[in-house]
């Protein structure tokens, strides 16, 4: 595996899943399948992260979410580093949106800079030693507070269906804290990593990897 092309989410209700993406407009960015039976409780462990260009872009993504029928964790609003607010879906994923501008500049755009998948780890060097193993490279590093990997990101791709996903991973605690919720969970994290390369692997907090050509888009 070299990169990270899209994201798989098992969910226990698939045609109401399937209606929520579709009329959240979050469905561009993430592939759909039927969960096991195997149980899921409290926070899963990661998130999902838009970012986009303006405030407006922001609140238009809450906005559709919660009237597609999302939670609003935390709402959208200023921050010490831009703009942003973070959502629950029905499935129970975590959305954030996050732009790097404070002051509204204009109406939203519609577009979407990048989609970074956050893992939360419980301990950062094993699980970063763990992805350059995998053949990942590492793009940006800040010790044990945050690494993300370099990867086939599609800037501007919201019309990208799911490909161009950055790798990031962050503490678990602060992952937690950042989306707010609390740290507690267990079970199935849910969500299924699409990789470039041929083989299928679990990392060391229990996401799992398959190949691409094992996912079928949905």
């Amino acid at each position: 595996m070299t990169s990270l092309t899209h994201l798989t989410l098992e969910v226990a209700d698939l045609t109401a899943a399937e209606t929520f993406y579709a009329a959240s407009g979050l469905g561009a960015h993430v592939r759909l399948r039927a969960a096991s039976d195997e149980p899921s409780d409290g926070f899963r462990g990661f998130s999902v992260s838009l970012t986009v260009e303006r405030p407006a872009d922001v609140r238009a993504l809450v906005e559709a979410a919660v009237d597609a029928g999302a939670t609003v964790l935390k709402p959208a609003t200023k921050s010490f580093w831009g703009y942003g607010g973070v959502v629950r879906a029905p499935d129970g994923t975590i959305w954030k949106f996050a732009s790097s501008e404070k002051k509204d500049t204009g109406p939203a755009t519609g577009r979407v800079d990048r989609v970074v998948l956050l893992l939360g780890t419980t301990d950062m060097t094993a699980t970063r030693e763990f992805y350059v193993g995998q053949g990942l490279t590492v793009a940006k590093s800040f010790g044990r507070k945050y690494v993300e990997f370099a990867g086939s990101e599609t800037p501007g791709g919201s019309e990208s269906s799911g490909s161009g996903v950055t790798l990031a991973l962050y503490p678990r605690k602060g992952l937690a804290k950042d989306v707010g919720v609390p740290v507690d969970g267990s079970g199935a994290h849910r969500i299924v990593l699409g990789g470039s390369g041929d083989g299928s692997f679990t990392d060391p907090d229990g996401f799992a990897w398959e190949p691409a050509a094992l996912t079928t888009p949905r």
